[in-house]
């Protein structure tokens, strides 16, 4: 017996099953970094503490329109797109003028996001809406948030736009009725949900 074309033999009728139990597997889009740091948006509601004055610390002050904040002693902070440690800073610097080195901490209570940290909904969704961005949120969070699609919305067209350029196919009648989330994709900041509309 030829032992070396047995083994040849072998090994080519293995690998030729190994080729046909493969099954195509569904493209994923690249998946958002896992870690972005929070940037304070107008609408945010932070808490300043200023260690050993209380008389300054502040509680509930709301990111005005103009993405300003006021303290007392100082008006008129920039706040908007910053961090809560970066906005920290910036007090701290302010503060020197009256406060012998002055310690700050912001704390966000309420969470809205600038822009860039959003995530909108539009189309044919219950409530669109724009939601602030949350780690690791993905398609069906949003979706429930928003209160499910019209009567109208044609679920398995949805799509998220990424980057302007980018679309993500969302089939969300097969994961909202169907149960199959292969399109349950995770969000990353900036996304934008399209529910278009189905027609008759």
């Amino acid at each position: 017996m030829n032992i070396p074309r047995l083994h040849k033999t072998l090994i080519l009728i293995t690998l030729t099953l190994l080729g046909c139990s493969t099954t195509p597997t569904v493209e994923q889009p690249n998946e958002p970094s896992s870690w972005s740091p929070y940037r304070i948006g107008g609408g945010d509601i932070v808490d300043i503490f200023v260690w050993r004055n209380p008389d300054v610390s502040v509680q509930a002050v709301p990111i005005r329109p103009d993405g300003r904040l006021t303290i007392p002693l100082v008006e008129n902070i920039d706040a908007v797109g910053k961090t809560p440690e970066e906005l920290a800073r910036l007090i701290e610097e302010k503060l020197q003028v009256y406060i012998k080195e002055p310690r700050v901490t912001v704390t966000v209570k309420q969470f809205v996001g600038d822009y860039a940290q959003q995530v909108r909904i539009v189309g044919e969704a219950a409530q669109p809406t724009s939601l602030p961005y949350r780690e690791g949120m993905t398609v069906l969070d949003v979706v429930i948030s928003v209160g499910g699609l019209t009567e109208f919305a044609a679920g398995n067209k949805a799509m998220i736009i990424r980057d302007s350029d980018t679309k993500i196919p969302v089939f969300l009648d097969d994961i909202l009725i169907k149960g199959d989330f292969t399109t349950n994709h995770t969000l990353a900041p900036g996304d934008v949900l399209l529910i278009p509309l189905a027609w008759f």
